[in-house]
């Protein structure tokens, strides 16, 4: 049986996207073991309700708990804007999710204090981080942009070209005009676009959350004296989903460049 230092790091996400999230803590933690799950059978979890959402994590979380995860990271944005404080008063491991260390890149990266974040329809309406600037510096402004068709682009492969940087160009260009420094890409999927956002948005630094988190998971094993003491091992990566791994797999591949291992599971019997 694993030691609590070596036992895995959970990692979910709706669907695809949190990949980034779990690439950027293999790069940080290489030592550790990551459990992945994405809920493809629900996705997106963008278009749905709080208590829907709240309801989803927790399946996913108690999936986790019989994995004995030592710690979670709820690497959707939509999830971690409605049921990130649920999950941390009801579970006894540490739980990160992705707004508060993006929002603390972004303070960091500013000098003007205007900072525009862009997400799906249900993380920007949430306003969390909004909540969140005004929570760590009230002297900040946000600006925001929902951008839903990011993610089927991104899903179908449309990473260049010219449609995509129309609609690009499209959702960014209320940001453009209230000149903002610091860019957060509030959805996990938004990195694959890095490029054109970049483009875009000349002159404004852009925070991908997915680093910022793998930062921040590392800082709070180190302060618990969780990490894994296995100094030269590399860790295994595990992934699961809630329906067909073979649409996974396709998907996954344009995160990771890898082959996974990937197991379908059916959450309701953790429900």
């Amino acid at each position: 049986m694993k030691s609590g230092r070596n036992r895995p790091i959970g990692i979910f996400d709706s669907g695809v996207g949190g990949l980034t999230v779990a690439k950027s803590v293999r790069r940080y933690l290489p030592n550790e073991d990551i459990i992945y799950f994405g809920d493809t059978a629900r996705v997106p979890y963008g278009n749905k309700s709080r208590s829907t959402i709240i309801r989803f994590s927790r399946e996913i979380m108690e999936f986790m708990m019989k994995k004995r995860v030592k710690m979670a990271v709820v690497a959707c944005n939509t999830a971690s804007s409605l049921s990130l404080s649920v999950l941390k008063s009801h579970y006894p491991i540490p739980v990160v999710g992705v707004i508060n260390p993006g929002v603390k890149e972004a303070i960091a990266a500013t000098k003007s204090k205007r900072i525009g974040v862009i997400g799906t329809d249900s993380t920007i309406s949430s306003g969390s981080y909004n909540k969140e600037l005004k929570r760590l510096g009230r002297s900040y402004k946000l600006f925001s942009a929902s951008c839903p068709l990011f993610v089927p682009l991104v899903e179908n492969k449309f990473l260049n070209g010219e449609i995509t940087e129309q609609v690009v160009r499209k959702y960014l260009k209320p940001l453009m005009k209230k000149n903002i420094d610091a860019l957060i890409l509030g959805c996990t999927h938004y990195p694959l676009l890095k490029g054109l956002i970049g483009r875009t948005m000349k002159g404004v630094k852009l925070v991908d959350s997915s680093t910022a988190v793998a930062k921040r998971v590392k800082e709070i094993l180190i302060s618990k004296n969780m990490q894994s003491d296995r100094n030269k091992k590399r860790g295994k990566a595990v992934y699961y989903v809630s329906d067909d791994p073979k649409a996974f797999r396709k998907v996954a591949h344009i995160f990771l460049r890898e082959k996974i291992d990937i197991k379908r599971v059916d959450l309701y019997n953790y429900a």
